[in-house]
């Protein structure tokens, strides 16, 4: 009976959950009865549920249109105002560019094209792949980064891992070790167990095929022959498996590799990632009279930071899964092993199918030079930019007005030539499958979010519960704010994450009179760094699900990678992005509040 009732309770934990806390938090609303802590019950239930997941992601995210007018903290029209901001607005635009992109394979091409230049030495192409990944991430969402490379991949991969007999590669385990079998071919469903992220299809699955043969029973295969025969054979076998071994390692390293350059690529430009956006959005909605953020000062930033982090973790990765001699990386000249060179017969192979490149090519690739160079010099502000070129609208013209103007060219431009019918280069069927619109609720939620903080009060009230960290150094207080939000995004989506975190860090640094950039910078920066589990992010969710990895894999690896990511970060802001933000002085656009404990910075 005890053993049916725990088993019941544990198979409805999550509505357990959904009911039990709200029923905790009644307090704030029912004996504090101040819209502060109105506000406070709607935050932290949000969190809660948003960490947990127990309800979908976009369906937390509509609760403030609910709460807060229940509770008279905003009317409902205006918490519906939200949940459309300049971010969507940018995200279907660069969506539309990402959708012609992948649809006419320019993709691809670069890839491919990347990729031969650098070689099929292991390591060099491992950051091809790298460098091709992070280069697609600064202008779309890293998960449509990794849609687009994987595939490409996994054709290298899978000639990687396959042996002389047209064989496949070993299934994983937990002591990285390639388990023998008894010589027969199994398919091995690999599934993403418990999927908890709303853009990946919950049936997202690969079936990995393990062929090896034992040792033993090859050996008793020749009980004729002579001793030394037997010897012989036994060490190719060993050979051959830890040719296999190695194989596999090289596998998990790049399959690593795609996941961290994806989030690294993110981080360098404003639309290359949702906690950028969320940041830049939030910027505007908290502090309107803000300008210092821009495409051009935040690609100047970091810019640096994604260059350095990218070439950091391809040395940790080739030291942890392929080896540490790096001086074979330099070495010229000799014969290219096979391996090598089958690897490169495939990418040469997939690149000559492509053919000559073709118009919609073009197109695309024109489309996306502009869009960029409009974005660069907008606004740079070291020079007036086009922008100016309109006066009597100044502030009118925003990076998504580019975004859209240009993405709505896709529905308009025929992809063909007369002699056929008339078809726009990408279908709204096309854009709206890769439009992430879960993520855009999501993001609505957490802007209707931040500004109930600020209506009611909620923000003012940390504020001043805050003051006293102003007696820390003003580093120490990044750092540890760094650490908090790069371990709770390795749990939590890296969207969730900034949404929570930002209400909390920009009263914080209001409290010590510091300038809210130096400590929201950073901690947005640091969301990226969800490499750990599989559940951290999408992208993390998608490579698991290839099934060249296993938990131990991504843990010690990411771990890694999170590591080298805070200081790095933090190095940067530091030294370029004092310069560039005027972080070492409070602006005049945040609020000053009175009897703040100033800390020298």
């Amino acid at each position: 009976m005890l053993s049916r009732l725990s088993r019941g309770w544990w198979n409805y934990r999550s509505l357990v959950l959904i009911v039990l806390t709200p029923l905790l938090l009644l307090p704030l609303p029912l004996v504090v009865r101040t819209k502060e802590a109105e506000c406070a019950f709607v935050l932290l239930l949000m969190a809660t549920f948003w960490v947990t997941e127990v309800i979908p992601l976009p369906m937390t995210a509509m609760l403030p249109a609910v709460l807060f007018p229940m509770f008279g903290i905003m009317k409902a029209s205006d918490v519906a105002q939200e949940y459309l901001k300049n971010y969507q607005l940018l995200l279907v635009g660069v969506i539309c560019l990402a959708t012609s992109i992948n649809k006419w394979g320019l993709n691809r091409r670069i890839a491919l094209r990347l990729v031969t230049m650098l070689g099929v030495n292991p390591a060099w192409l491992m950051l091809g792949f790298m460098s091709i990944c992070a280069f697609l991430s600064l202008w779309v969402q890293n998960t449509l980064a990794v849609t687009m490379v994987m595939p490409i991949v996994e054709a290298v991969l899978q000639q990687i891992v396959k042996d002389k007999q047209g064989g496949c590669v070993g299934e994983d385990n937990p002591n990285l070790q390639l388990e023998e079998t008894d010589g027969h071919v199994e398919t091995v469903p690999v599934p993403v167990s418990e999927q908890k992220h709303p853009d990946v299809p919950e049936e997202l699955f690969t079936c990995v095929q393990t062929h090896t043969v034992s040792q033993a029973t090859s050996l008793s295969a020749l009980p004729n022959q002579p001793r030394d025969t037997a010897k012989v054979v036994a060490v190719a076998q060993t050979a051959a498996a830890s040719r296999s071994k190695q194989d596999l390692m090289i596998c998990k390293a790049i399959c690593l590799s795609i996941v961290y350059s994806s989030s690294i690529g993110g981080m360098s430009t404003l639309p290359g990632s949702s906690p950028n956006l969320i940041f830049s959005e939030y910027l505007n909605q908290i502090y309107p009279d803000c300008s210092s953020v821009n495409f051009g000062n935040w690609l100047l930033l970091s810019l640096p930071v994604s260059v350095i982090m990218l070439l950091l973790t391809w040395l940790w990765l080739t030291w942890l899964f392929i080896g540490s001699d790096f001086r074979s990386l330099w070495r010229c000249g000799g014969e290219p092993s096979e391996s090598e060179a089958a690897t490169r017969e495939v990418i040469e192979k997939q690149y000559r199918s492509l053919g000559p490149m073709s118009s919609q090519e073009m197109f695309t690739g024109g489309v996306f030079l502009v869009m960029v160079l409009l974005w660069l010099t907008r606004s740079p502000g070291f020079m007036p930019g086009w922008a100016s070129l309109l006066p009597h609208h100044s502030g009118y013209i925003t990076d998504a007005t580019v975004a859209l103007l240009l993405g709505l060219l896709f529905f308009i431009v025929p992809a063909y030539g007369p002699s056929r019918t008339y078809e726009a280069m990408i279908s709204w069927g096309e854009f709206q499958a890769a439009m992430p619109w879960k993520v855009v609720l999501l993001v609505g939620g957490g802007f209707a979010l931040a500004e109930g903080t600020k209506v009611s009060g909620l923000s003012l009230w940390l504020a001043k519960l805050l003051t006293p960290l102003g007696g820390l150094p003003v580093l120490a207080t990044i750092t540890v704010a760094c650490i908090i939000v790069t371990t709770v995004t390795q749990v939590a989506s890296n969207a969730t994450v900034v949404t929570v975190f930002l209400p909390i860090l920009s009263p914080l640094a209001e409290a010590i009179h510091v300038n809210p950039l130096y400590v929201l910078i950073p901690s947005t920066l640091c969301t990226s760094f969800s490499f750990l589990l599989p559940v951290s992010n999408n992208t993390n969710a998608i490579i698991f699900a290839y099934g060249y990895l296993n938990i131990i894999d991504m843990v010690k690896a990411g771990l890694g990678a999170a590591m080298i990511g805070i200081p790095v970060v933090l190095l940067a802001v530091v030294t370029l992005g004092a310069p560039l933000f005027s972080l070492d002085t409070y602006p005049d656009w945040a609020p000053d509040l009175p009897g703040f404990n100033s800390t020298a910075l």
